[in-house]
């Protein structure tokens, strides 16, 4: 059974600042951070060139299915590569690629909304 429930207030982890050091969230700081509804983990990926399916595989596994996977791809803003988003798409769940503080913004403003959504912002450096 879903452990989703639309009427309840969104909640989850809250990126609340972004710095040289990394993600803060929760009183922990990340300098990589894979976001779900649910938690906040640290993440080490690679070059964003390398980045596979395998990479955010963690964040796939929500039930049920997240509508779509921001990814910040570090200080500016760089284009996933085409068989990342190929293999995202054929699951069904889009891919919005944006700057990581950007995609930490969008984190909490899609959340406040209640969107079912999962992030991966890769470091700032």
């Amino acid at each position: 059974m879903p452990r989703w429930d639309r009427d309840a207030p969104a909640s989850g982890p809250v990126v609340q600042g972004v710095g040289p050091r990394g993600f803060s969230v929760d009183g922990g700081i990340y300098p990589g951070l894979l976001l779900s509804p649910e938690r906040a983990d640290a993440w080490a990926p690679p070059a964003l060139a390398e980045l596979t399916i395998a990479d955010v595989e963690p964040l796939l596994r929500l039930q049920p299915q997240p509508e779509f996977l921001l990814l910040g791809t570090g200080a500016k803003l760089s284009f996933p590569p085409r068989t990342l988003v190929r293999a995202l798409e054929e699951r069904g769940i889009g891919i919005e690629p944006m700057d990581s503080r950007a995609a930490a913004r969008t984190w909490g403003v899609l959340r406040a909304e209640e969107r079912w959504i999962v992030a991966a912002l890769m470091p700032l450096g």
